[in-house]
């Protein structure tokens, strides 16, 4: 857990060695939680990268942080990932209620100061540690950086010191428990984050309507790009289609990179309005 670009899924891709969660610069990028399977060594960890931590204004995000609260109840160990560039100071930091429930959870408390990479004196983060250690809140506190996949080994082996022995829950070569069709969702919702300006990502949702794989030839995949308004409309499309093929052919090439097999993939928009903030919309859409 932690806030909006703290690096929360950046820490599990590298942790996993592969990418699991999408990753862009733009806050909450993140809207479900992402399942990851650690399996090495003897080791076994299940990581649930969640939303990013805010103080929401509509159903969406509401849900958002339904998933925070219900991933921490089921969880041996929690990891809260902190932007060291960005710390200045405790008291700004948490705020007296979410000091009050890290102190109330039971599980260990792992305090993960990410970002090491880009302090310009790695000495700035001592006063950091001494600050949080003050606390008198987290069992331990790892420097990382999770873009170098610096510290990370150091941290799953602390990790492991605080999970309970028990038999492998999954297979040693599961990465996930989710399925390819919330991948490819996501991986087209990416490249929208990443291809369009402002506000637009933010009003908009993915779901996939057709996911046809074939042993020769192209797999083929159909998905619908849910937006709020009709202005997004020409704004998703783009002048003569240009936009959407251009997303297109971005979101292809990376589902084809995750499936390892050729694509033909299909995109349509449509319009739900104020989909955001209904309750039984969001439903619809695997909220």
């Amino acid at each position: 857990m932690g806030k909006p670009n703290a690096g929360k899924s950046t820490l599990m891709n590298s942790i996993l060695g592969t990418k699991l969660s999408i990753v862009t610069r733009k806050a909450q990028t993140t809207r479900k939680r992402v399942i990851g399977i650690y399996t090495e060594n003897n080791i076994q960890l299940v990581f649930t990268d969640t939303p990013g931590l805010i103080n929401p204004k509509y159903e969406l995000q509401k849900t958002m942080m339904e998933y925070v609260d219900e991933t921490l109840k089921g969880a041996d160990a929690i990891l809260l990932v902190i932007d060291a560039t960005s710390f200045g100071s405790a008291d700004e930091f948490f705020s007296d209620e979410s000091l009050e429930a890290l102190r109330l959870a039971e599980q260990p408390k792992i305090a993960v100061l990410n970002k090491i990479d880009m302090l310009n004196d790695i000495h700035t983060i001592l006063p950091i540690i001494a600050e949080l250690a003050k606390l008198n809140v987290f069992d331990e506190i790892v420097p990382v950086s999770a873009k170098k996949s610096a510290e990370t080994e150091k941290l799953v082996k602390i990790l492991a010191k605080y999970i309970p022995d028990h038999e492998y829950y999954y297979d040693e070569e599961y990465l996930s428990t989710q399925h390819d069709r919330f991948f490819v969702s996501e991986l087209i919702r990416e490249q929208i984050f990443k291809y369009y300006s402002e506000e637009l990502p933010y009003s908009t949702e993915v779901q996939i309507t057709e996911f046809k794989e074939r042993e020769i030839g192209k797999w083929f995949i159909a998905a619908d790009i849910i937006i709020e308004r009709d202005s997004q409309k020409k704004i998703i499309i783009g002048e003569k289609g240009q936009k959407i093929k251009e997303l297109g052919a971005r979101s292809r090439r990376n589902i084809e990179n995750y499936l390892d097999s050729p694509v033909f993939l299909e995109l349509f928009v449509k319009v739900r309005a104020k989909w955001r903030k209904d309750r039984k919309r969001l439903k619809s859409f695997g909220y």
